[in-house]
């Protein structure tokens, strides 16, 4: 097979190399190639018209929204993200100074500001903040079997469970009291499914759990937006080493091709893009998101790839968070609210229900987080995961602010007036 489509790779000897994906990850990669006087030949093949995969900042309601990423989660001198924020200069002084990079927080997220129970009360941060203590010290736990000789349960819920089933039976408050703990802890595992990337917690397997390194600092976030990183590192490359729009349909690999261009050598890949482009290369760096190869897998590789690499693909999980932003004209909380939960009293994480999910997808709803510097707008960001998060993409932007303008009128015991807009995004 020879190339053909419009390559424009320039001559000359030395290995020629193709990055396939032009997120983070394949940004990192071709930085980190362009820096070795080895690798003179390089492209990255970008799908789409920008770079930055899965990082993307939005100025949207007076402010910048980010539609993906959204914190350096650890940000110290162990984190690269934040090394190259930092080197960038993409931070403020506070993020870059050494008490908040001291700060260890053992990776557990800011408890709510206000807590609304589904049936309008007011839940006592007093007891959110117990529950949330007990959830974080069992967190805790589940990194401690990494190398343990074998596991005391499959997953990290079915641990947490067990351990929640355990302290339970040592409360006691009366039930309703009881009732309304366990549904605080509900939405304590609802958190961690976003966290995790995860519909439910069963399907983390808690032996490699403890892999995840938590580093010290305060999580934070970029002033200018997160994509001011991948902008510059996409600026520190070459001119003609980015190829946008050009999504790829196969990887032909551990083979024997030639281009009319360079009469003579063979390259062992070629990268055929949809639009009938060819791409010759000795080597390629493939950077696409898991859930797409998981789609393409039985057409992508050419051969397939062997089983056991094809079986991990497959096995490895890989879920659905989704974010949502509501602009109000007016604020319902007060001003120094920081986070709002919102608790289901007939959720509990000892008792699988089984509602549909055009009924109950609300429920995987763990709250809002309230977006600072977007006057004179303001502006709440709901966060959801799982199965719940995937109906939700189904629905129109209409029918998701109806759902949630119900819940939310439903919830606080403020007077609410109707959000302006919603605009639901995915996450990742």
């Amino acid at each position: 097979m020879e190339s053909s489509g419009g390559n424009t790779e320039p001559s000359g000897r030395g290995p020629r190399v193709l990055v396939v994906g032009g997120g983070i990850a394949g940004l990192g990669a071709a930085q980190r190639l362009c820096g070795h006087p080895t690798f003179r030949h390089l492209r990255v093949l970008e799908a789409t018209a920008r770079a930055g995969g899965r990082i993307r900042s939005e100025r949207s309601f007076g402010g910048v929204v980010e539609v993906g990423a959204h914190w350096i989660h650890g940000p110290s001198q162990g984190n690269p993200v934040f090394q190259l924020a930092a080197k960038y200069g993409l931070l403020g002084d506070k993020e870059l100074s050494e008490e908040n990079q001291l700060i260890e927080t053992g990776g557990h997220l800011n408890l709510p500001s206000v807590s609304y129970a589904s049936s309008g009360v007011s839940v006592s941060l007093e007891l959110v903040a117990e529950m949330g203590s007990l959830f974080y010290s069992l967190i805790d736990q589940t990194r401690e079997f990494l190398h343990a000789a074998q596991a005391p349960a499959p997953s990290v819920g079915e641990y947490l469970k067990m351990e929640v089933s355990q302290h339970m039976a040592s409360w006691t408050e009366d039930e309703e009291t009881k009732k309304l703990k366990l549904a605080i802890l509900n939405n304590f595992f609802n958190v961690e499914c976003c966290v995790s990337g995860t519909h439910s917690m069963d399907l983390v397997a808690l032996a490699p759990f403890g892999e995840y390194t938590v580093l010290p600092g305060l999580d934070c976030t970029f002033p200018g937006g997160y994509q001011g990183l991948t902008d510059r590192i996409a600026a520190s490359l070459p001119q003609d080493v980015m190829v946008f729009n050009k999504p790829v349909k196969t990887l032909h690999w551990n083979g024997s091709f030639q281009e009319a261009g360079s009469p003579g050598e063979t390259f062992p890949v070629l990268v055929e893009c949809e639009d009938g482009g060819c791409f010759p290369a000795h080597h390629v760096v493939l950077t696409v998101p898991l859930g797409f190869l998981k789609e393409r897998l039985d057409t992508f590789f050419e051969p397939p790839l062997p089983a056991k690499k094809a079986e991990a693909i497959r096995k490895i999980g890989f879920g659905t968070n989704n974010k949502i932003f509501l602009e109000f004209k007016e604020p319902f909380w007060e001003p120094d609210c920081q986070i709002i939960q919102v608790v289901w009293e007939d959720a509990s994480p000892l008792e699988d229900s089984a509602p549909t999910l055009q009924d109950a997808w609300l429920r995987k709803l763990i709250g809002f987080l309230v977006l600072p510097s977007f006057e004179p707008a303001h502006v709440l960001c709901g966060f959801i995961a799982g199965l719940e998060s995937e109906f939700m993409e189904t629905l129109s932007d209409d029918e998701v602010l109806q759902s949630l303008t119900h819940v939310l009128r439903r919830v606080t015991v403020f007077k609410m007036e109707d959000p302006l807009q919603t605009c639901s995004r995915h996450a990742s």
